[in-house]
């Protein structure tokens, strides 16, 4: 893991420090509020380790400042202020967790690695492209070429789920689970009449096909070379 370390104390830095070290993770120090914030925001780090009373700008503040621009690296919040009040108002600033001074070395690995295993928050995806095919999710919108395509909510549907697999072939059950969400017969042409409607309208008119027919499997979606 890549840590950025932010703490004035020298003696508690270098202790946190050869401990993750030893470990194997890299460890970046800072021992300054404001310098510290400048190596958060000039590198990519997978969990900040803050201490709260620093010079030149208090951890509160380099919070705000790291929430603020929409950072939300894992920050872990150290504190002599170990009050119930004090661990609520730095977890309320943006602190994932808080561990009040003096700690257990084992415990402030072990939760620095939780931290580093979270998986960030993605925003929720609202577009999606594939050579000049865009879907608009929210919408429920086509185009293709910035031409409008016109859907029914099933062709829309059946359209999406082989965008999000772009590539890869997609078996005629699957589209039935997926976008039916029923287990038809396998053998019934369904989908390959609602398949047929749809590359008439994605596909017609265009010079090179997005979306091909894989005989004995399903279809496939793919972008032009």
């Amino acid at each position: 893991m890549q840590i950025l370390l932010i703490e004035d104390d020298d003696r508690v830095a270098q202790h946190i420090a050869k401990g993750l070290r030893e470990l194997g993770h890299h460890v970046e120090h800072s021992s300054d509020g404001r310098d510290g914030l400048a190596k958060a925001f000039s590198e990519q780090f997978d969990a900040i380790i803050l201490d709260r009373m620093l010079p030149g700008l208090d951890g509160l503040g380099i919070l705000a400042e790291i929430r603020g621009s929409g950072d939300d690296t894992p920050v872990l919040l150290l504190s002599a202020l170990g009050e119930v009040d004090e661990r609520v108002k730095g977890l309320k600033a943006g602190a994932n967790d808080y561990l009040p001074k003096p700690f257990a070395l084992s415990e402030l690995i072990a939760r620095i690695e939780i931290l580093g295993r979270r998986a960030p928050i993605q925003p929720e995806q609202t577009r999606l492209q594939i050579a000049d095919l865009e879907l608009d999710l929210l919408g429920l919108l086509a185009q293709r070429g910035g031409r409008p395509l016109d859907l029914t909510a099933r062709e829309f549907r059946i359209l999406e789920y082989l965008v999000r697999n772009a590539g890869r072939v997609v078996t005629r059950s699957l589209l039935l689970e997926s976008v039916w969400d029923y287990n038809f017969d396998p053998q019934t042409n369904i989908i390959d009449q609602h398949v047929s409607r749809l590359r008439q309208k994605v596909d017609r008119d265009f010079p090179v096909p997005l979306i091909h027919t894989v005989r004995g499997s399903g279809y496939v979606l793919r972008a032009p070379a």
